[in-house]
């Protein structure tokens, strides 16, 4: 679904406050979050509730309850603390972000399993911060060609940035 600065798909490793690089932060918006706690609701609560109906139905689900339970509901905590923070992100780098250009540098085509694009390598400069440069793994668009500049915003307090668009 997204695309991140380290050039793999997910959440990032090491990067942000601790200095040791620079984080991507992707758009959420209040829809797309809605969904993504609505999901992460129904994968944190899908084994206990058949838990509940095996013992309260006598239902005979009890071992994929416990298998649910055992897989769903961390992967339902994980996504609901993964999309706080990306909102909680979005919203500091809107009230606190510097604006920024994103030159890409570099193109490198990637193709996984069922996924194919590009991989770009960006030069981000901007005033109250140094220039630092990172790599976006992003979905095959024409608009994207060496020395296309696109419209970023920064923290260099957390150092979060966002890539917001393809600017002319």
């Amino acid at each position: 679904m997204t695309d991140r600065a380290d050039g793999t798909d997910g959440a990032e490793g090491a990067g942000g406050a601790d200095g040791s690089g620079p984080t991507r932060v992707d758009r959420i918006g209040p829809l797309g979050a809605l969904l993504l706690y609505f999901s992460s609701a129904m994968m944190g609560l899908c084994g206990p509730v058949m838990l509940a109906c095996t013992f309260l139905a006598d239902a005979g689900i009890l071992l994929g309850g416990i298998l649910c339970t055992v897989l769903c509901t961390p992967l339902g905590f994980a996504f609901w603390a993964y999309t706080s923070t990306e909102r909680e992100n979005n919203r500091r780098l809107d009230a606190f972000g510097v604006r920024a250009t994103a030159e890409i540098t570099d193109l490198t085509p990637w193709e996984d399993a069922d996924d194919a694009g590009v991989v770009a390598a960006l030069r981000i400069s901007g005033p109250g911060f140094p220039t630092f440069e990172t790599t976006w793994k992003h979905s095959l668009h024409s608009g994207l060609r060496v020395g296309v500049r696109l419209t970023a915003v920064v923290d260099p307090a957390r150092n979060l940035f966002r890539i917001d668009g393809i600017s002319s």
